[in-house]
């Protein structure tokens, strides 16, 4: 069984991944607000990918005897000035993520405790896959600066990611 300190953890993780769906949420809305079809797929796809890693720690916590305590969630900010601006605030977002997994996996390594730290691995990949997704969405956005264009053509390859 987990121990109550990691619990705690992976619950207040549980809370962070539906806020960062609830995140994504809000800037596949404003892309669509400001025209972006393709990007408020790539986060539209990132909002329900969110909520499958809150129920896959939920789904855990429940195999390991330990209750799901769900918290409330923040209310993210819903306006950017440019898909560049939401893709970095993402990427920063994820890094974020990143460290608190890990920081949950240091806490199971103090803990002794090996199935969370074997569950968590995959969390662990699931994050580099995310950050690179970012980043490639930044340094597109990037490199399409100044090009309505370029702009038009990153917008479409961001629309290719895994259709809503």
């Amino acid at each position: 069984m987990v121990s109550k300190k990691v619990a705690q953890a992976i619950n207040t993780q549980i809370n962070r991944e539906f806020y960062s769906a609830f995140l994504y949420l809000a800037m596949a809305n404003d892309a669509m607000a400001k025209g972006f079809k393709g990007a408020a797929n790539w986060f539209t796809v990132q909002f329900k990918e969110e909520q499958g890693h809150a129920l896959k720690f939920a789904k855990y916590l429940e195999d390991q005897g330990a209750k799901v305590e769900l918290a409330a969630i923040d209310r993210p900010r819903t306006e950017w000035s440019d898909l560049l601006e939401m893709f970095q605030e993402a990427l920063g977002h994820e890094r974020k993520v990143t460290a608190w997994i890990c920081e949950i996996n240091t806490l199971a390594i103090e803990e002794r405790d090996y199935a969370t730290q074997n569950m968590l691995k995959w969390f662990i990949d699931e994050q580099v896959e995310e950050e690179a997704s970012a980043t490639d969405a930044v340094w597109m956005l990037e490199m399409s600066a100044g090009s309505k264009g370029a702009l038009f053509m990153a917008d479409k390859q961001l629309g290719k990611r895994g259709r809503s």
